[in-house]
């Protein structure tokens, strides 16, 4: 079944033109990865796509197959500012999820009346099974607190809470834009086995190769305004693409010397004016453009070298540090020591980037000391990116640094020769800062971190909104770096292939040191837990047990409700406690003590129907 198809679509941005005329078919059951260079139109295309840009031409055509649910992924999800947690998760048109959401508020009204009426409905639908998804949906990317206003969220939380929308709502087709940013790697692959579902049809961007090679079954590639489709994974598309221009380095070496001989014969018959000779000369022309086209793709070239390092780097000695009771690490020691490659691993909030502030000394730790030698020039890149006033150029950008880059044996590179390496054209390097990409400008931020020269990187979340070609060459370049490298980042691929060893954050202060990359720590770590978890069987007796009949849990919004229940009895048998005493008073008129004895029963009341509530449910705890 087809889903969406484009017909000669374009779109420009400004003077530059992103793709043109181009065609796309998605069909039900496809999962696309789409790649391209940053700045190319990969953002532009998915909001083209999704119908929030239209394309550009009198021959552009979108065609939308009815009856079909879409959700779009942004970068940057919106929400409402007012409203919570909840209100975003439950904002839905599945009749289950609104069924769920008119229980969860049934409950807090405690209107016995209207929570039997929504029990009703929950059984007609069998919604619980769909409060039990959503319980596991929200479990998995840590949204725990569901009172929560969207105006106090990072933007983290919100990328968070827009894939436990997306995943809840069951939508037909997903547009994605980057979908792995700000999550941690437990969350990436608990991710990637719900995309795996049959029948579900993605359209997606991303830098995670790891993730396009488990969840596509295809990929698309735009280069030079193109639409290139190679079936298959991310394996896949890499051997294609390689066998692809190889073919068209073929062909343009033939067409080259065609043309060569197209133009002796023009150059030879200047005043041909026949029927046959003027067809042979348009056709020159034709020939002309396809032998002069460019197919060879622009390189990045990271070409600065470090600075020497001297045999004292960095140590850290018995370094402790706490935010209240959160500990982010406790007597953590450590000595770096020359060309060493580090990857930070943990869960999101066990305080990675802190970590790597503490290393830095750009907080200070409560207890022990962190030394840096006399040599050490850090090269920090961090998740926030650079800070750039407004009406700065590119070009200023990099002359703030340095006007030239020295090189080895005396040479030297100019800033613009600088940005030129780092894919940025002349005409580009005249553009506002604003008006680049995501991509690019976290490039820009990269060659400012290099031009210092550092001898110690330290990356937080380098891979974010960086293109695939650019990962390339930056995991050669760090492969070969001299220097000392710690990565904090979510890219398993980017970490596997550069860190040789981890400190696994664990959480409550522990940091432990795994000689291994990622992908070995998770073996390990799955290993060691499907032992632990597998079933010890009894040698005494050969009898099956009997399964205990499996009962329905607690949602997060009963759970509220039994402890806001328990601090309203207790405030309630104060109270009552408070009118005993009064009615000791022989001074209490008659209408004092009528006026108490009504409040003592409705208190009364009150609290054994509280006590009722708080037994039916915590029969399910």
């Amino acid at each position: 079944m087809q889903l969406l198809s484009l017909e000669n679509v374009s779109k420009s941005f400004g003077e530059k033109l992103l793709f043109k005329d181009i065609n796309l078919t998605i069909s039900k059951g496809q999962k696309i990865g789409f790649v391209a260079k940053n700045g190319s139109g990969k953002t532009t295309l998915l909001k083209v796509i999704a119908g929030e840009e239209s394309p550009e031409g009198e021959l552009s055509k979108i065609h939308l197959a009815k009856h079909i649910k879409i959700f779009y992924l942004k970068q940057e999800p919106y929400f409402p500012e007012n409203i919570n947690a909840f209100d975003a998760v439950f904002d839905s048109d599945l009749p289950e999820i609104r069924a769920v959401k008119d229980y969860e508020k049934a409950l807090l009204s405690n209107d016995a009346e209207k929570i039997q009426e929504e029990l009703t409905k929950m059984d007609q639908l069998k919604a619980w099974d769909v409060e039990a998804r959503i319980k596991e949906v929200l479990g998995k990317l840590n949204i725990n607190d569901l009172d929560q206003k969207v105006s106090t969220m990072s933007g983290g939380q919100r990328k968070r809470l827009a894939l436990a929308k997306m995943i809840i709502d069951q939508a037909d087709f997903l547009i994605l834009d980057e979908p792995t940013n700000h999550l941690d790697v437990e969350m990436i692959e608990w991710l990637e086995k719900n995309l795996q579902r049959q029948n579900l049809s993605i359209f997606m961007v991303t830098h995670d190769r790891y993730f396009l090679e488990r969840v596509c079954n295809e990929m698309i590639e735009l280069d030079q305004g193109k639409l290139y489709a190679y079936r298959g994974n991310y394996s896949d598309f890499l051997e294609k693409k390689a066998a692809r221009f190889q073919n068209e380095m073929s062909n343009l070496d033939k067409t080259k010397k065609l043309f060569k001989k197209e133009l002796d014969w023009i150059r030879r018959q200047p005043k041909a004016r026949g029927t046959k000779a003027k067809s042979r000369v348009d056709k020159f022309y034709e020939i002309k453009d396809k032998a002069h086209q460019n197919i060879q793709e622009d390189n990045l070239s990271l070409t600065i070298e470090s600075s020497r390092l001297g045999s004292k780097i960095l140590e850290a000695h018995a370094i402790t540090k706490s935010f209240d009771d959160l500990k982010i690490v406790e007597g953590f020691s450590y000595k770096f020591k020359k060309g060493e490659k580090v990857g930070i691993a943990g869960q999101n909030g066990v305080g990675k980037t802190t970590f790597i502030q503490l290393l830095t000394k750009e907080i200070r730790p409560d207890g022990g000391k962190v030394i840096l030698g006399d040599t050490v020039v850090i090269g920090h890149y961090s998740q926030a990116g650079m800070n750039i006033q407004e009406g700065k150029r590119v070009i200023d950008v990099i002359r703030d640094i340095a006007e030239y880059l020295p090189l080895p044996k005396g040479g030297k590179l100019t800033a613009e020769q600088l940005l030129e390496r780092f894919l940025f054209s002349r005409p580009q390097q005249q553009v506002m800062v604003t008006q680049l990409s995501g991509g690019e400008k976290r490039r820009l931020y990269l060659l400012t971190v290099l031009m210092n020269n550092p001898n110690f990187l330290i990356l937080d979340e380098p891979t974010n909104d960086l293109d695939i070609l650019t990962l390339n060459v930056l995991e050669d370049y760090l492969m070969n770096f001299k220097g000392c490298v710690m990565i904090v980042s979510h890219d398993r691929y980017f970490m596997d292939k550069i860190v040789d060893h981890l400190f696994i954050m664990e959480g409550n202060g522990v940091v432990k040191d795994f000689n291994g990359n990622y992908s070995e720590y998770r073996s390990q770590r799955t290993s060691s837990t499907s032992k632990k978890e597998k079933p010890q069987t009894s040698k005494e007796t050969n009898s099956t047990p009997t399964e205990e009949p499996t009962k329905r849990k607690l949602s997060y919004l009963e759970k509220k409700e039994m402890q806001d229940m328990e601090k309203e009895i207790e405030k309630m048998e104060k109270r009552k406690k408070e009118i005993h005493e009064l009615f000791n008073n022989p001074d209490m008129s008659g209408e004092q003590i009528t006026e108490l004895s009504v409040e003592l029963g409705e208190i009364q009341n009150k609290i054994d129907e509280n006590e009722m509530r708080w037994l039916e449910l915590s029969e399910f705890l």
